[in-house]
């Protein structure tokens, strides 16, 4: 079972022979991502004009077990997605270990920045390949939100966005430090979604924002990540991708700011509502983070 697993996660033919070549994989030209990017915003944009035109009222319209379908199917996509890049970067290791010896280059160090020259080819970049397109499954958590509560934020629309468009730069620029955000996107993911299915189906949930939490931890793993790869660059004569990088900094640094301020105002919000009326109305505001 265990020989097999790791055959069809690792070995597979289709993951070792994988080429990001616009000629074989799907979605994986500038015009695409433009293209799908603007249409979730301004599909998501119309959605919610639309229904805050035909229904007066901000109740919640119920949308049956699709949310919960949803949030398991994306726990165990990321599971596979994580089980899959891990054993993948495992075997690659395996596989080039004799030339990080000659160029005194260790595992962690390869996981955070690639040698110059790096092509978008093998096995973990079949998995950084399927991470990109399951970015696209991430934005129907748009859609859910604006039909059940009538609200669309700028940062929902800004954060799926940049996702989608930040893994598909390290696709086309072989960028260094993907296999170790994937792993870390994936294993939070994982838990995330298997939380939101967990309260979608009506199961109690004891940790006041939780997601929001897994969160802070992700970005925050990524920030001193970030700062290995830059360290690295000027210490090993250079990253792969370098330029990807910066570029990726600069929005995943966007994110974090943007991310802050609504963790800030949702704490402030919390505590007002706690003074203001008491602690059974704190409540109300407890599935903001699903």
């Amino acid at each position: 079972m265990i020989q097999t697993l790791c055959y069809y996660l690792s070995e597979h033919p289709l993951i070792v022979g994988f080429r990001w070549k616009h000629s074989q994989s799907w979605g994986n030209t500038w015009v695409f991502l433009f293209t799908s990017i603007a249409a979730y915003v301004i599909f998501s944009v119309f959605l919610h004009l639309f229904l805050l035109l035909l229904f007066r009222h901000r109740r919640p319209l119920p949308l049956g077990p699709i949310p919960a379908v949803h949030s398991l199917s994306m726990a165990l996509i990321s599971f596979t997605i994580f089980a899959g890049i891990l054993l993948s970067a495992a075997a690659e290791i395996r596989d080039t270990r004799w030339f990080w010896r000659r160029y005194k280059t260790t595992p962690f160090q390869w996981l955070l920045c690639f040698p110059l020259g790096t092509r978008p080819s093998g096995r973990v970049f079949f998995w950084s390949y399927i991470f990109y397109l399951s970015r696209f499954l991430h934005t129907f958590r748009t859609f859910f939100t604006v039909i059940r509560r009538r609200k669309l934020s700028f940062f929902q629309l800004f954060n799926h966005s940049i996702l989608i468009f930040m893994s598909f730069l390290w696709l086309e620029f072989s960028q260094s430090f993907q296999v170790l955000a994937i792993i870390l996107t994936t294993s939070i993911y994982s838990v995330v979604y298997g939380y939101r299915f967990w309260t979608a189906v009506g199961l109690p949930s004891k940790c006041f924002h939780f997601v929001n939490h897994c969160q802070i931890v992700l970005l925050g793993c990524n920030v001193v990540c970030h700062v290995g790869v830059l360290l690295l660059h000027f210490l090993k004569g250079g990253c792969n991708g370098i330029g990807a990088w910066v570029l990726n900094s600069v929005l995943n640094g966007a994110i974090l700011f943007l991310f802050l301020n609504f963790y800030v105002k949702l704490h402030l919000e919390k505590r007002k509502i706690g003074v203001t009326k008491g602690p059974e109305t704190v409540d109300s505001v407890k599935d903001k983070d699903n």
